[in-house]
């Protein structure tokens, strides 16, 4: 890329846009009103923005039944942890970094909800046994100190279609999951024993959801 193309400081950033409308500014809020609250609630999905010390970023999806997030008073959240992969690349984080950024969305609804703040990981047995599903406990909860709530306008799911199931695409069209993991780390071994693998997979789902 030729330098010349670099933004590299604000001001030549800013000089691209026109001024950020009022509205924009006064949509930010320190804590969460009525309306970010039943947007929480409503919510079975969210992404996690985390960093570690190095500036390392990762983002994380976790989903659950709409109102999996417990909304602990005005300024914190609890978000449970379920059954993953055990890379624990947010959780470590966490620890490294305690800022993080999430964002809220609702299925049907283009507006998203962005709340970001500081985190910190707890194992209170009081509140994990609140977010109990189908008799599991989880194993911890990121607790949200939150400091910045604002509403997302709709352009960016409007522009993708996001729910549009007319632009819903066949997951056919690619491998499975374990088979684009295989091909680029050991190799996937034939079609048949690749069908085994792949029903293992959907009986693991079904087994350790949570």
């Amino acid at each position: 890329m030729d330098p010349k193309f670099v933004i590299d400081s604000e001001e030549a950033l800013r000089g691209l846009y026109a001024a950020t409308h009022d509205l924009a500014i006064q949509k930010f809020q320190e804590s969460l009103g009525v309306h970010a609250q039943a947007f929480i609630r409503r919510s079975p999905f969210l992404c996690l923005g985390t960093q570690d010390l190095n500036g390392r970023a990762d983002v994380s999806p976790r989903g659950d039944p709409p109102g999996f997030v417990s909304i602990l008073d005005d300024r914190t959240l609890a978000i449970p942890d379920r059954p993953g992969n055990n890379r624990l690349d947010s959780l470590t984080n966490i620890i490294a970094n305690p800022a993080v950024g999430l964002l809220f969305m609702i299925p049907g609804f283009d507006d998203t909800l962005r709340v970001n703040g500081v985190a910190r990981i707890v194992t209170d047995p009081t509140l994990l046994g609140t977010m109990s599903v189908k008799n599991r406990v989880p194993t911890l909860a990121i607790v949200v100190h939150v400091r910045e709530v604002f509403l997302h306008c709709a352009k960016a799911l409007r522009r993708s279609h996001l729910w549009d199931t007319a632009y819903h695409q066949d997951r056919k069209q690619m491998p499975s999951l374990i088979k684009m993991i295989l091909d680029e780390t050991t190799g996937a071994p034939g079609e048949d024993e690749m069908r085994k693998i792949d029903a293992g997979l959907e009986e693991d789902y079904k087994q350790t959801m949570y």
